[in-house]
């Protein structure tokens, strides 16, 4: 297995943005940021796309690709970055033309998890995860390694070291990871079991990632997670005991969201995200003071929708409410929720998200 690298370690690379004139396109420019912030980049420049049609070669046109180039020459950009999934052969392509680093929205996130993972059970994960990406495009990645060099972001992470192996070891080294992922799901079933016969009840924390769900666990839980102010700043789903005026639970974090997660992380973390239907309460984390917490509530409905979890046993908390100002508080909007406003990490009206928790599971 590749060693994990410190990312606080690297030097940073200078990252370029390409995304798209899509219906919310500021909130994805928001979001990349972040993400790129995330990587522990240094993002330089964007460049808004309206894009007409998709060219097979380079996902973008051939006037487009040369202005980006100068811009790239310009400003001494060592990785480009798409906002959207690239094939194998765009990647390669868009590689020669631009004579930097090409890496897609997926590749971005997955380098992000590399980095970040501890468990055993998110390092396999993520593992595959990139397994599964890197397969169909692995001619186009080591390519890009090989002239640019191994390291740096879409490179790192436990997935690096099997770009060199032929499509056939990579399928076997992905059947083996699946094969373990099965035992590490065995223990999860274990531990259900267990809760289920000691009638302990599960209260899991779901949101976009960076909303405070991490603080929020440690406030109600003392967990001692790791929490930090960008995304994905944890992966690893964490539990604790709870036990609160006569009603006891178990709190579960899971990993944040972000809108159009990549399908081989979905795949990848479903086992964690099983535990969101089993659930007994809810509890969706938003920020409050994010500008796009309307959109990113959308994204975390969606996803649960996809895992039939009902909105009925649902807490929407509004977090951070120290960041808005009186007039900002009022417009907050009310949806069908059962809804609770917080400052998880000043531990303001947590007593009054605990009420509502133990008035749920009663």
């Amino acid at each position: 297995m590749a060693k994990l690298i410190n990312l606080n370690e690297e030097k940073k690379e200078n990252a370029y943005l390409v995304y798209f004139d899509l219906e919310d396109s500021e909130r994805e420019l928001a979001e990349m940021k972040e993400l790129i912030r995330s990587a522990m980049l240094n993002f330089v420049d964007g460049n808004l796309v309206n894009l007409r049609e998709i060219n097979p070669a380079t996902y973008i046109g051939e006037g487009k690709v040369e202005e980006i180039a100068e811009i790239v020459e310009k400003l001494k950009i060592d990785v480009v970055i798409f906002d959207v999934g690239l094939t194998g052969s765009q990647l390669k392509n868009l590689s020669n033309a631009l004579n930097v680093k090409v890496i897609d929205r997926t590749m971005l996130i997955l380098d992000i998890f590399a980095g970040r993972a501890k468990s055993t059970e998110g390092k396999l994960q993520i593992k595959l995860a990139q397994l599964e990406y890197s397969k169909s495009r692995l001619n186009a990645i080591s390519g890009t390694a090989g002239r640019f060099g191994s390291g740096g972001v879409g490179m790192r992470g436990p997935g690096e070291s099997k770009l060199e192996l032929d499509r056939r070891k990579v399928e076997e080294e992905i059947i083996k990871l699946k094969r373990e992922l099965k035992d590490v799901e065995k223990n999860r079933q274990t531990n259900k079991q267990l809760r289920k016969r000691n009638n302990l009840s599960l209260v899991s924390l779901v949101g976009y990632t960076n909303a405070g769900k991490s603080t929020l666990l440690n406030t109600i839980a003392k967990a001692g997670a790791y929490a930090d102010d960008r995304l994905f700043a944890t992966l690893d789903v964490l539990s604790k005991r709870v036990w609160d005026e006569g009603v006891e639970y178990i709190l579960s974090d899971t990993v944040g969201f972000v809108s159009n997660l990549p399908h081989q992380l979905m795949n990848a973390f479903s086992a964690t995200l099983e535990e969101l239907r089993d659930a007994d309460v809810v509890l969706i984390v938003l920020d409050a003071s994010d500008k796009n917490k309307y959109s990113q509530l959308k994204v975390v409905e969606a996803e649960m929708e996809k895992l039939n979890v009902s909105k009925e046993k649902a807490i929407l908390v509004y977090n951070k409410m120290d960041k808005l100002t009186e007039t900002e508080k009022q417009e907050l909007e009310i949806f069908n929720y059962t809804t609770c406003y917080i400052q998880a990490k000043n531990n303001k009206n947590i007593s009054d998200l605990k009420k509502l928790i133990r008035e749920k599971l009663n």
